[in-house]
């Protein structure tokens, strides 16, 4: 029997995919920055990699779609789709937190937050607030512009390091964050020792971003301060930034041959600041 492709190996580590999951996926990292739109034959192409067969493609579109997150426009007997209202409001700060390298910078003070309204703490987890305490949730950047005029936010500066330390690991799960971020490059090291096959650049590249969010949208990017020592995620997130800069020539000429929107060719990418990429 020969040896296991890349994608197939990988797949083995990880499981399938949740398909729904992964379109998200794939209009964010591949379909965003090259105009939004991508036909549905298209996306078929793609999602054969993964083995995910036309019916279950077309569930998941239409669930896409009453959800908000897709929108369609037929063209003929073709049906092409872009984000809809519910994606386009989700996905430019998602993309700042998943393409990210470094946290951003911190002013050395907390943000304190007190309230058990639902829509105030939807509101605060959004923002990367923490919960220290029942109705206590702290958070380390200005983000109260952000939030709605109920949530009332106060500044407070701590005494001293330790102190920092200890409220930043009461706020956010971090020993469950380092995990995923173990598991991570458990799952992806092995691609940092192949050259994979340039048919299989996209789909590695989808999965590795696929993965690659489902931690970032987690992590509240803590500056290096208030982190443990050996935190794992640097290691990650060096991981993450080299596979992807070397899928990304072999991803983007797929797209580039097979990618369509409406008005034929996909335009061409603007991945720049992606994982550092110029």
């Amino acid at each position: 029997m020969p040896d296991p492709s890349a994608l197939e190996a990988l797949t083995k580590r990880l499981g399938p995919p949740r398909i729904a999951s992964l379109i998200v996926t794939i209009w964010g990292d591949a379909v965003a920055p090259r105009g939004g739109s991508l036909w549905l034959g298209s996306l078929q192409q793609i999602l054969d990699h993964f083995g995910c067969n036309p019916g279950q493609v077309r569930t998941a579109m239409s669930r896409l779609t009453e959800e908000g997150w897709l929108a369609r426009n037929r063209v003929g007997r073709n049906s092409f789709y872009r984000l809809g209202p519910r994606g386009e409001a989700a996905f430019g700060a998602a993309a700042r937190r998943i393409y990210r390298t470094v946290p951003p910078a911190w002013d050395g003070q907390f943000r304190l937050a007190m309230t058990s309204d639902p829509a105030v703490v939807e509101a605060l987890v959004a923002s990367q607030f923490g919960q220290a305490a029942p109705g206590l949730w702290i958070g380390l950047r200005g983000a109260a512009e952000a939030l709605p005029a109920a949530a009332t936010v106060l500044m407070a500066t701590p005494r001293h390091l330790a102190e920092a330390r200890d409220l930043a690991a009461r706020a956010w799960p971090l020993e469950a964050i380092a995990a995923a971020h173990e598991r991570f490059v458990e799952a992806f090291a092995p691609l940092d020792e192949l050259r994979p096959e340039a048919a299989e650049a996209l789909p590695l590249r989808l999965r590795l971003v696929h993965e690659w969010r489902r931690i970032a949208l987690r992590d509240p990017a803590l500056p290096d301060a208030l982190l443990p020592e050996r935190w794992p995620g640097r290691d990650a997130a060096a991981l993450a930034a080299r596979l992807y800069a070397r899928l990304v020539p072999a991803a983007e000429a797929w797209l580039d041959e097979a990618g369509r929107a409406e008005a034929g060719q996909l335009p061409p990418a603007e991945l720049a600041g992606r994982f550092g990429l110029g």
